[in-house]
């Protein structure tokens, strides 16, 4: 049984939800935006500024490291990155130590990358077709549907940079989990027990 599940999602394509039922299905712990607040907890930054940057970058240079590698050598010290690389760090830090808690769906931050070197997680891609996300952004999000399209452009550009700013990979490809699924051809709850019977069983 695998007992973390990361969950990466593209905009709109209801990857939170599903993780969220998956997590109830599994009885785990369920992390999304609390990751943000345990971040804040732990480094005395304020909440609201780590929501501003969160998953997206403005510059610095490349950091393609997991939390094992700047932790492990003393050669990186996270006082002399970029603030957003120091951000990076300080949310794997809490990343890995939520893995190490307790069994639980982590949703987003480059987790599946982050945790790619543990063999008890369940690494998943959550995606839809483009008027699939464009619905549940207008619907279920409340963008008004002359930004929608905008707002999902811009909002995966961002994961996209955040992603292989910090992992050198490109966010989405097949081979960095092990199992993609179509939200909008499957549906939020049949994904959610694709996921719960796989972590159940592999």
């Amino acid at each position: 049984m695998k007992r973390v599940i990361t969950i990466s999602r593209e905009y709109g394509s209801g990857g939170r939800a599903i993780g969220k039922l998956a997590a109830e299905k599994l009885g785990f712990a369920f992390y999304d935006k609390d990751i943000l607040k345990l971040a804040a907890q732990e480094s005395g930054l304020a909440a609201d500024y780590l929501t501003q940057t969160d998953e997206n970058i403005s510059g610095g240079s490349s950091l393609h490291l997991s939390i094992g590698d700047v932790f492990s050598y003393g050669s990186y010290s996270p006082d002399t990155m970029p603030m957003p690389d120091q951000i990076h760090v300080l949310l794997s830090k809490v990343i890995s130590d939520i893995a190490n808690k307790e069994p639980c769906v982590i949703v987003g931050r480059s987790s599946n990358y982050i945790l790619r070197n543990r063999d008890d997680c369940l690494h998943v891609f959550i995606h839809a077709s483009k008027e699939a996300k464009l619905a549940r952004i207008i619907n279920d999000f409340g963008v008004p549907a002359k930004n929608a399209e905008k707002e999902l452009e811009r909002t995966e550009k961002a994961r996209a940079s955040y992603y292989r700013h910090y992992s050198g990979l490109n966010r989405g490809l097949a081979k960095n989990f092990h199992i993609s699924l179509d939200s909008g051809l499957f549906g939020l709850e049949a994904c959610a027990e694709i996921i719960t019977k796989l972590a159940q069983t592999v």
